[in-house]
This record gives C-alpha cells, sequence and structure tokens, in this order.
C-alpha cells in the first residue's frame, strides 16, 4: 500500500516541483536609463530641457514542457527639470517649448506567455516588442529605441527555424502600444487599434550575405491614412578583401500601396543602397568603418507618399528627427558614415544631405555624432548631437510653409539636440 501510495503521489510532486522550478528559476532583469536632452527649435519659441529617467524591471521564467512567461514593468519620470513639450497633447502640456516625446508613465512593457514545445518554433501570445533587424536600424518595424517609452505589440507571434539557415516569423498584431502613452489626447497617438499581419523571411546560406522578404499587411482602425501593405526584399553582407579589410554592401527595394480602410491612393517606392569598408587596426584604435547610403522614400507631392509607421524613425534622416514622418514630396537621403573603435569607446559621425524626390529641391543637411563608452559589461556612458541646417532655396521656402516667419522670427525650420545619458543594465 506504501508503495502504491507513493507511486500515485511522486507524479504530481515532481510535477509540482518542475512547475516550481520553472518559477523560480528564471531571470531577472533590471534596466535603468537616464538622460538629460536639450532642444532647440525654430518651430518653437522656447528651448526644451528634459531630464528623465527610464527603469524597466522584468523577469524570464524557465521552461515547464515548453511553456514560459515573461512580464516587464516600465516606468519614466522626470527628474528635476520638466521643460519641454511631452507631445501627449495633454492640458498641462508645455506647447511653447519644443518636443522631447518622453512623457511620464507607469506600464506594462512586456507580458506574454511563450511556448516552445515544437521543435524549431517559438510562439508567443500576449504584449512583446516586435523588430525584425539590428537595433536601431528598424526601417519597417521597430520599438522606437531611442525614446524612453517603447512602442509595443499586443500580438500573436510565431518564429520558426527549422530550415536550415532560415528564419521564418510571422506577426498578428490588434493593438499597438505607442510611445505618446495611453495619455495622449488623440487616440491614434496612444494606441493604433490595429488588425495588421507582420511576414518576415531571413535566409543565411549564401555566403555573400542575408536575404530577406518581406510583407507588413498594417490595418489601423482609428488611423486609416497610415493603412498600407508593403512587400519588398532585401540583401545585405560584407566580404572580406585582405586580412584587415573587409567590403560592406546592401540592396533594398519595396513597393507599397493603400490597404485596408485607407481612403487614399498610395502608390510608392523605397530603395536603399549601401557600399563601405571597415578595417580592422590595432589594439587601441581596434577598427574604422566608413560607408556611404543612398535612401529613396518616394512622395509625388500628394497623399502617394512612401510611409513607415511603425519604424524606430529616429535612426534615419538625421537624429534631429526633422522627417519623423515622409514629406508629401518624398525624401532623397545621401549620408556618409563613419565609425571608430578606439579606447574602448565608440565613435560614430554621420553627414545627410537631404532632398526631395518630387521636384527633386534641397531641404536641407545634418551633421550627427555620438559618443559612447561601455565599462565592465553593464554601465555605459554617452554623449549625442544632431545639427539640422534647413536650405533657403524658393521650392522649400514655398512647398513646406516656411515662407512665413517662425516663433524665433526666423524663416528656416532649423533644428539642434544634444542628449546626454548613462545606463545601468543587469
Amino acid at each position: 500500500m506504501v508503495a502504491v501510495g507513493a507511486m500515485g503521489v511522486c507524479p504530481s510532486v515532481a510535477a509540482e516541483d518542475e512547475l516550481w522550478q520553472a518559477i523560480s528559476g528564471g531571470k531577472p532583469n533590471l534596466l535603468m536609463n537616464y538622460r538629460y536632452e536639450h532642444v532647440e527649435d525654430d518651430l518653437r519659441p522656447e528651448d526644451a530641457k528634459a531630464s528623465t529617467l527610464r527603469t524597466v524591471l522584468g523577469y524570464t521564467s524557465g521552461a515547464f514542457h515548453g511553456f514560459g512567461a515573461r512580464a516587464a514593468l516600465q516606468d519614466v519620470r522626470v527628474i528635476v527639470v520638466d521643460d519641454f513639450d511631452d507631445a501627449t497633447g495633454r492640458p498641462n502640456s508645455k506647447t511653447d517649448h519644443a518636443i522631447v516625446a518622453d512623457p511620464s508613465e507607469t506600464d506594462l512593457l512586456e507580458g506574454y506567455m511563450s511556448y516552445a514545445g515544437i521543435p524549431g518554433t517559438m510562439l508567443k501570445l500576449g504584449r512583446q516588442v516586435i523588430t525584425y533587424r539590428e537595433s536601431p536600424f528598424h526601417r519597417f518595424v521597430g520599438n522606437v529605441v531611442w525614446r524612453q517609452n517603447w512602442q509595443t505589440h499586443d500580438a500573436f507571434t510565431l518564429q520558426n527555424t527549422s530550415i536550415k539557415d532560415a528564419v521564418i516569423q510571422y506577426a498578428y498584431s490588434w493593438n499597438v502600444n505607442r510611445i505618446f502613452s495611453d495619455e495622449a489626447v488623440v487616440s491614434s497617438q496612444a494606441n493604433f487599434d490595429s488588425n495588421s499581419h507582420l511576414i518576415n523571411a531571413e535566409y543565411n546560406g549564401f555566403s555573400p550575405g542575408k536575404l530577406e522578404a518581406y510583407a507588413y499587411l498594417l490595418d489601423f482602425n482609428n488611423s486609416a491614412g497610415n493603412s498600407t501593405q508593403t512587400y519588398g526584399a532585401r540583401f545585405a553582407g560584407s566580404r572580406s578583401l585582405t586580412g584587415k579589410l573587409k567590403a560592406l554592401y546592401a540592396l533594398e527595394y519595396a513597393r507599397e500601396t493603400d490597404y485596408a480602410g485607407n481612403p487614399g491612393n498610395i502608390s510608392a517606392d523605397y530603395f536603399l543602397g549601401e557600399a563601405g569598408a571597415t578595417v580592422t587596426a590595432g589594439a587601441v584604435i581596434s577598427a574604422v568603418t566608413l560607408k556611404f547610403t543612398y535612401e529613396l522614400l518616394g512622395g509625388d507631392g500628394g497623399v502617394d507618399r512612401f510611409i513607415t509607421p511603425l519604424a524606430t524613425h529616429h535612426a534615419y534622416q538625421g537624429w534631429a528627427d526633422r522627417f519623423l514622418d515622409t514629406p508629401q514630396d518624398g525624401i532623397q537621403d545621401y549620408y556618409l558614415t563613419a565609425i571608430v573603435n578606439a579606447f574602448g569607446a565608440t565613435f560614430r559621425l554621420e553627414y545627410h544631405d537631404l532632398n526631395s524626390d518630387n521636384f527633386s529641391y534641397d531641404y536641407g543637411d545634418e551633421l550627427d555624432v555620438i559618443l559612447t563608452r561601455t565599462f565592465r559589461k553593464h554601465y555605459m556612458f554617452g554623449l549625442k548631437y544632431a545639427d539640422y541646417d534647413a536650405d533657403r532655396n524658393a521650392d522649400n521656402l514655398a512647398r513646406n510653409g516656411l515662407a512665413s516667419a517662425s516663433p524665433r522670427g526666423t524663416v528656416v525650420n532649423d533644428a539642434s539636440k544634444f542628449w546626454a545619458f548613462a545606463q545601468i543594465k543587469f
């Protein structure tokens, strides 16, 4: 009888113990990101000065018969200085100041169940971050990583790696939690009420580089003008030329049309071409990279323009954020990038020559620089600066509403931004 009782109890006890081990044997994480941001913007009479702290506390469970879970809370707080417009449109918004889109909020950043019991497959259901490329270069689907509040999705996602050298991903997103927080006055700024399908496939079996194909079908019930379908392909890679010299290259094309309830008639093109080289140097200067990039987001002067409403826009067309939305005349961005890794730090410089697609006139140019240094894996410090100088040509003045004086008494939309930031991550 004792043996029979033991046989009846032990499996239950073992299962309970295994579940407890999955719950208690997970991994916690903590991130604290402090940032000071100063913005001088011709479109606003007052400069912005923002001092904010982002804190993320999360926990990822262990596995229980293939099941897992993750939860993370995010809090963004103003620290001392709050002379800025947080872009929420709330009654207390300081709209005479320049915008720093980091509103104070405490919210669930991630909260999902996962299942990995099918070979080569990961399923997730719930609130999660969805990206398909190396941060921060999320041209189509991103988490807006530079802002203190991240963009997340309430979604079902699938990732499959059962085909050798291939990664196939699918997401159905029914809600997009945007960076402006739930307190944004305009509903589409707070959230995109979504019925969207995201498909991305990568193949790494070619030695010259990685192939990527994608289809993003965006249907936003409360923002019909952003409902689009985009199909595209990308090839990017590198090739060793000598022992220390490596060539870099990328080509990408996408076609976008209106989708679902979009009232517009959109048919626009996207193109990117990139060429560069990396030199591996010595112990002090470990590497130097130089790249030239051309990026086109088409526009015909009306509603027919290529847009990327889920992108991490800050990574493109300059860090002064003058082109977060594609202009009606589209945009052509010719830019140079130099990256130097030295003394354990990374220095990056970008110069952008920004022009329209329609009529081919100059918008302006921008210089961006950033210096970051990581200490003992967990600590990082950085300085960053962006300066956008709008062109005074007649087409730019007439077509982009610059003919009348700005609040600062100028006739151009110049902007400059400075950041100092520090991060602790465990």
